[in-house]
């Protein structure tokens, strides 16, 4: 099933306030991921969509929730 734009926008959305709230630039998160930071880039912009090592990677380095990357809450 594919994810509907409304979804990875909200995402994209809470992904770049997790990282910049963490204090990391979207390069330094993209070397985290082994990825460009352009193709980091399309996350936060919704056109990419993430595997499960991305988002526990991403919420470990955030230090967030999954439930708060895909809006589940606000922690």
């Amino acid at each position: 099933m594919k994810l509907s734009m409304d979804i990875k926008k909200q995402v994209g959305e809470r992904l770049a306030q997790a990282r910049k709230q963490a204090g990391y630039t979207q390069k330094q998160v993209g070397e985290k991921l082994n990825i460009l930071q352009q193709a980091y880039a399309r996350f936060e912009s919704g056109v990419f969509e993430l595997n499960y090592e991305q988002i526990i990677t991403l919420c470990r380095l955030f230090d967030c929730s999954s439930d708060f990357l895909f809006g589940l809450s606000d922690i």
